[in-house]
């Protein structure tokens, strides 16, 4: 009777732990989450432009739905898987064509896009379709103003490269969190040049860097979300020197746009995890020097803007219904 006794004795005190246990657990998990919106928060409303401490006031709050901006040039079977498959996207507004070749859009072209577009449209959405046809050709070109958008988020994508509509979507949720900064799923970061000493010299650090550390000051237009005045600033607000530098060079536009936001804002950027289906394989990152021609952008750009800009974090947004480990 004794033994029952001391045996019922054990496993209250079992259960009792057990429950404390899952109590802690569940604590820890909300304290993460709190700390997670409080950063998000602070990343939304710690805004400033180091010259303009008005510009992110006289832009309305963000409406419902994105545009995607695609950057094409002379890959006619990319773009149109590309076209083929956003436009399954349920948050999709509108589709933006980069068109910056010396001859225009086919009519072939034309007509088989929209079809596309009309045919994958769901739900009774009418996605807009339309080429911004340039007369130059510059990698400037993509950050051109659009004054058509009617929602504010902009998805810029190249023409190579695809991610489910799902990641796409989790990405905008994300961006509406923090309207003012970019969310991408591509990111970068640079470093202190050691090998000059603290000279303020600076080396652009690809993927890899970002792997072994965990650490990001950039995510690239490549594939991310910003906000559409990003255009206008780009355009009439940026020195004329930076854009006159990627277009001589045809490099680095996607770091300057990281250098302006990053002016704007004070704050990083946001890494979403996402999986990423490459359907091209060649591209400027290809080509030899890629890094050191990198590196030399960061530290012309540190020279225009009179300090370094970009701020560095390790915080990265994945979405935990599809993933076993965060």
């Amino acid at each position: 009777m004794r033994d029952r006794r001391t045996a019922m004795q054990r496993f209250r005190q079992g259960a009792i732990s057990a429950v404390g246990s899952v109590k802690i657990k569940l604590l820890l998990c909300s304290c993460i989450a709190l700390s997670v919106f409080a950063l998000v928060s602070r990343t939304a409303d710690s805004m400033r432009w180091s010259r303009r401490t008005d510009t992110l006031d006289i832009y309305p709050v963000s409406r419902r739905g994105y545009n995607i901006v695609i950057n094409t040039w002379k890959r006619n079977d990319l773009l149109k898987q590309s076209v083929s498959h956003y436009a399954l996207c349920s948050g999709l507004d509108s589709i933006h064509i980069v068109w910056s070749e010396p001859d225009p859009p086919s009519e072939s072209l034309i007509k088989f896009l929209h079809h596309v577009v009309h045919s994958n449209s769901r739900d009774g959405r009418k996605i807009v379709l339309k080429f911004d046809i340039n007369k130059e050709d510059s990698l400037n070109n993509r950050f051109k103003e659009i004054k058509d958008l009617k929602t504010d988020a902009v998805f810029s994508i190249d023409d190579d490269i695809i991610f489910p509509c799902s990641s796409v979507e989790f990405a905008f949720n994300v961006w509406q969190s923090a309207p003012d900064t970019m969310v991408g799923f591509v990111p970068r970061m640079h470093w202190i040049d050691q090998s000059k000493g603290n000279t303020g010299s600076y080396v652009y650090a690809g993927w890899w860097s970002v792997w072994w550390t965990g650490t990001y000051s950039m995510v690239l237009s490549k594939a991310a979300f910003f906000h559409k005045k990003y255009f206008s600033l780009y355009t009439n607000e940026m020195p004329a020197s930076i854009r006159e530098f990627t277009t001589k060079n045809r490099n680095c536009e996607d770091i300057a746009m990281s250098f302006l936001v990053a002016n704007v804002t004070g704050s990083p950027p946001i890494w979403v995890k996402g999986k990423i289906f490459e359907i091209g394989s060649t591209g400027i990152s290809s080509l030899g020097g890629h890094t050191e021609k990198r590196s030399q952008c960061v530290n012309r750009f540190v020279m225009e803007y009179g300090r370094m800009p970009l701020v560095s974090t390790s915080m990265k947004a994945v979405d935990s219904r599809n993933s076993w480990f965060w």
